[in-house]
């Protein structure tokens, strides 16, 4: 892929973290999270501001990474440089045969299952299965017939998803009783572990926010933007996540939100606004919905070209590598990823159907093993010749506050989520 063809801003940088992680958890993970706490917005509202700190500061570690390198690979390329090509080679396996495949299947589901309710569809999961893949397949299309309509369906949907979300969130809070819910906090909450569960579903909704680093080679002056991307980001997110669980579980009501599970977004703006206003609202989330996987499809076709790059690193590298001459993108790469999807969907219906993961996805389990390379990262820092002391000691600071949280508190999650289920 052309180094000179910078075809992403900084808006678009910043769009394509809050995005992808916009526009799925926040919507469909609600109810999980008030399972876990027993019912108690407080201690949910506490569990996201715990998550938000720790991306955070793994947002300053990438984006002190990113400051130094603009080569093709985002994340992958950090672990080639500053862990060695092992290393990289195991995290790029990771991220192409896992992890952007894991999240985007789940996340297409999401698709099928608000399309549903936007249409008074009673689908089954199979046909909500089945909706998402067919979204995918053509998400993964025009990205590569079209990369800068990817771009731009990223911006749009970015503004979009934020409208149910304000207005759910603050009218949740103008017309609900927000002081008496987070008054809400027993003792029983407390005591145990069983919150930790919440984690899990947190995780996943702030998940998504090193996928910019994938097309840090066509972001425009990359060493100065996307450390801001990744610093300013998270911190929006977790501002509109707060006021957005807060507000609606207290309008609606905790229990209503649990019993509801995901149709309480479409309950809370009937009651607020009307049918009317309410189908509306769907329409939004599920165009937010939509540019979160448009983000992660953004992102996934060029990681197996990026490994591709590097000898020994990938099979078929010689096809993987093909940038298409008037296209500018890897078709190759992009038709490998989306086989990946598949397989992952299957995979992904075999857990939902037979409920191997209770109160999860599989995606969950990607998240956790994700945030143990974070870890194995933030250990390697910087050669002296690249930067200073003091940088180095920020990066190892801030990715290990990142990682080692997320870490325990998703591989708790399993263990928490098997117990509550049982």
């Amino acid at each position: 892929m052309e180094q000179n063809n910078k075809r992403y801003g900084l808006f678009t940088a910043i769009t394509m973290i809050i995005g992808i992680c916009i526009g799925s958890g926040i919507f469909f993970k609600n109810d999980n999270v008030l399972v876990a706490t027993g019912g108690s917005v407080a201690l949910g509202a506490f569990v996201f501001a715990l998550a938000a700190i720790a991306i955070v500061f793994g947002g300053l570690a990438m984006g002190q990474l990113a400051s130094l390198t603009d080569k093709p690979g985002g994340i992958f390329t950090y672990f080639e440089q500053f862990a060695g090509p092992r290393w990289a080679c195991a995290f790029g396996w990771f991220q192409v045969f896992v992890y952007y495949p894991a999240i985007t299947i789940v996340v297409s589901w999401v698709v099928g299952i608000y399309g549903s309710i936007l249409f008074n569809i009673q689908a089954s999961l199979e046909e909500q299965i089945l909706i998402g893949l067919v979204f995918c397949a053509l998400c993964f299309l025009y990205n590569v017939l079209w990369a800068k309509l990817g771009g731009f369906f990223q911006n749009f949907s970015t503004v979009v998803k934020l409208i149910p979300l304000a207005l759910l969130g603050i009218a949740g809070i103008l017309w609900g009783d927000p002081v008496s819910g987070l008054r809400n906090l027993s003792s029983s909450s407390l005591s145990g572990i069983g919150w930790l569960a919440a984690v899990g579903p947190i995780a996943y909704s702030y998940d998504g926010w090193v996928v910019s680093t994938s097309i840090s080679h066509e972001v425009k002056s990359a060493r100065r933007n996307l450390p801001i991307a990744l610093t300013v980001a998270p911190l929006i997110i977790l501002l509109i996540y707060v006021t957005y669980f807060v507000g609606i579980t207290c309008y609606v009501g905790p229990e209503q939100v649990m019993a509801l599970g995901d149709a309480h977004v479409t309950e809370a703006a009937a009651s607020l606004f009307g049918d009317t206003f309410a189908k509306a609202i769907t329409v939004f989330v599920v165009v937010s919905v939509m540019g979160t996987v448009n983000g992660l499809v953004m992102g996934y076709i060029r990681m197996p070209y990026s490994l591709s790059l590097r000898q020994g690193m990938m099979p078929f590298s010689s096809t993987l590598s093909r940038v298409h001459p008037k296209l500018g993108i890897p078709v190759h790469s992009a038709v490998f990823s989306f086989v990946i999807c598949f397989v992952w969907m299957a995979l992904h219906y075999l857990a939902t159907r037979f409920n191997l993961l209770p109160n999860s996805d599989v995606s969950e389990i990607a998240i956790a093993i994700s945030y143990l390379f974070f870890l194995v990262l933030s250990l390697f820092p910087p050669e002296p010749r690249l930067s200073s002391w003091w940088f180095n000691y920020h990066v190892q600071y801030y990715g290990i506050l990142c990682a080692i949280p997320c870490l325990v508190f998703c591989l708790l999650q399993f263990i928490v989520g098997a117990r509550l289920e049982a």
